[in-house]
């Protein structure tokens, strides 16, 4: 088994090894390099269809299908699923990386396949058949499928990676980010954003005396992204982020379905009741969507037979399809003028004026389209930067990011960054980092925890340094107790636990409760008597046990999230029971019984089956006792 030679005070490789930039996209991801002998980043592309997947270029859709056996297909071969399987073809994951059903549920008729409603503050899960994946289980399939089609085109083996994100990710997506890069067996040296790594393809920061201000405009499939970032002394700071997390390429797409349709005489009912025809002609449109960037007219068939909407049109006959590149623009600028309403926010936030952007680089493939350059040139009133491919750009800025982290670009030393990740103890011996490795210093972190007991007067911090998901495998560096807190329920206080690293690398942590002030805090040296040989063994072994380190967190996430579903269930059974019907409580008693019996067992998915059970047997009558309750508050109140 092969070391990891890391040099401690610079965070950069001892032997020369690939590490490769990766782009995880919400529609589209991909891998790339720096060239061996141009020293120029360059994505990597399959010319070959020698692959599993048999895809070809640089573009990876970022789907994962499950069939009834349990295989997993990712990518272009997926994509045919989306149509014939939704309930098992996973798209758009990045979407609900690190978020809970109550982040998402406003927008959960975008997801074609099950998002579990649990009704809580806990991380969503997705189940295909019998199964659940958490996000970053379905993530780690996509960089799966990326590192093996890197490793066949390089022929060696990709370990070790750099992953871009939005800007606008917070710390428990990053994170998520990070889990999904080990389960896929790749050491994440560093997350960086993409509008930084966009930046970073131009060669923009590269020169360290350059102070710039810039606006990268990220329109790709799915999602559009504005951000403003400041560049001094080779230091990137996001100034402002904003966009619209449904809107994108997808939405031009479904506008020329729909003005097709209405020249066809169709209603869109049939794009539901005819999936194949649907799926033909939303290629077509996605056809022409690109053609009219560089044509004036498109014009094609669709072979594919319809029943005209007054079901009297003849059957097998083929239909013309056209669109001008006016007619197209037309119904396109809606949606770009609400691109347009996010920068103008993005500058406010950032308290600029448009005169004050030095550079504008345009991100995601939607940016090809003539139009749209043209209007965001007008609107900041400069040319914009479009001269490499904007499906690839922050990859390629990935790949340098890699590079400099390589240790091979001599103009970047990265002297300050923390050699392994920092976090603390939570319920069932699970570490939960709060400062991944290779984090620059000095940095902060903090987030917000609770009691679990009622009444509960202290907490117990423990502090740990290390890669693997429980605590007995990483190393403890302090403890210290948060007391005198006042009495509450159960998940009232909130305990904010903050860790800073100060320049001279000594870690300071503390704990706050919000509600009464009470503080308490410790300093510890987080890299004191680790020699690197012991830094190489901890990260070896966080990849090593990548697989088994995330089966164990997420069974002793579930048997968790049981746990508390049960107590809580049962205080408002014990509460409520008037209001309950014998069978409500005989079925709701029958689906504890189960809940409790699979806790016993080692079995994350039939856990998450019982809960899920337990959950749509309460739910009704909870929402119905509910709405009783606040019916009977407002007797006698009037609306003014």
């Amino acid at each position: 088994m092969a070391k990891i030679g890391i040099n401690i005070a610079t965070g950069s490789l001892q032997k020369e090894e690939i590490i490769v930039g990766i782009d995880l996209g919400t529609t589209n991801s991909l891998i790339s390099i720096i060239h061996p002998d141009t020293k120029q980043p360059v994505a990597l592309k399959e010319h070959n269809s020698s692959l599993p997947t048999g895809q070809a270029g640089s573009l990876v859709p970022s789907i994962v299908h499950f069939d009834s056996k349990g295989n997993i297909t990712v990518g272009e071969s997926a994509k045919q699923y989306l149509i014939t399987e939704p309930h098992n073809t996973i798209f758009s994951a990045k979407r609900l990386m690190g978020k809970s059903y109550n982040d998402i549920k406003n927008n959960s008729s975008f997801f074609t396949y099950k998002v579990i409603d649990d009704d809580t503050e806990s991380l969503v899960k997705v189940q295909a058949g019998q199964k659940f994946y958490s996000p970053i289980e379905l993530s780690s399939f996509i960089l799966k499928e990326l590192k093996q089609r890197a490793e066949h085109i390089l022929k060696t083996p990709v370990n070790k990676a750099v992953v871009t994100v939005p800007a606008y990710f917070n710390d428990t997506q990053r994170q998520a980010t990070r889990d999904a890069g080990k389960l896929a067996g790749l050491d994440v040296l560093r997350i960086i954003n993409e509008p930084t790594a966009a930046s970073l393809a131009y060669g923009i920061g590269l020169n360290k005396q350059e102070h710039k201000t810039i606006a990268v405009y990220d329109l790709g499939g799915g999602t559009f992204d504005i951000s403003i970032l400041k560049i001094s002394n080779g230091i990137f700071e996001v100034l402002s982020t904003n966009g619209d997390t449904y809107l994108g390429g997808d939405d031009f797409d479904n506008a020329i379905v729909k003005f097709w349709l209405q020249k066809l005489s169709l209603k869109e009912e049939e794009l539901k009741n005819n999936k194949q025809f649907a799926q033909s002609i939303r290629l077509k449109a996605e056809e022409a969507k690109k053609q009219l960037s560089f044509k004036e007219e498109f014009v094609g068939q669709l072979n594919y037979s319809s029943p005209l909407a007054d079901g009297g049109g003849p059957e097998g006959a083929g239909h013309e399809l056209k669109i001008s590149k006016s007619e197209f623009e037309e119904l396109i600028r809606p949606y770009i003028d609400k691109t347009i309403a996010c920068c103008k926010n993005a500058m406010k936030d950032a308290k600029l004026t448009n005169a004050d952007i030095d550079v504008i680089v345009m991100v995601g493939g939607s940016t090809r389209i003539p139009m749209i350059k043209k209007i965001i040139s007008d609107f900041f009133g400069k040319a914009v930067n479009d001269t490499m491919n904007p499906d690839e750009v922050v990859a390629l800025g990935a790949a340098l990011q890699a590079d400099i982290l390589a240790g091979n670009n001599k103009e970047f030393l990265l002297l300050d960054i923390t050699p392994l990740s920092l976090g603390i103890e939570t319920r069932g011996g699970l570490m939960d980092i709060l400062i991944s490795r290779n984090s620059k210093i000095p940095t902060k972190a903090s987030r917000q925890y609770t009691t679990q007991v009622n009444g509960q007067s202290g907490i117990k911090i423990s502090v740990y340094q290390g890669e693997r998901d429980m605590v007995k495998d990483n190393r403890k560096l302090a403890a210290f107790n948060l007391t005198n807190i006042p009495a509450m329920p159960a998940g009232l206080p909130k305990v904010e636990i903050s860790f800073l690293i100060n320049a001279d690398g000594i870690l300071i942590v503390k704990a706050k409760e919000l509600r009464s002030g009470i503080e308490q805090s410790i300093e510890v040296q987080p890299q004191y008597g680790l020699t690197d040989q012991q830094v190489e063994k901890m990260l070896l072994e966080s990849i090593t046990h990548a697989k088994d380190d995330i089966a164990t967190r997420a069974l002793l996430e579930a048997k968790t999230e049981g746990e508390q579903l049960l107590e809580t269930t049962e205080k408002f059974i014990y509460k409520n029971a008037n209001e309950l019907l014998v069978g409500e409580l005989e079925t709701t008693a029958e689906a504890m019984q189960a809940l409790q019996l699979a806790l016993t067992m080692e079995d994350k998915d039939l856990i998450h089956s019982k809960i899920e059970e337990l959950n749509n047997i309460s739910r009704p009558y909870a929402e119905r006792i509910m709405d009783q309750a606040v019916s009977k508050a407002m007797q006698g109140k009037t609306i003014s």
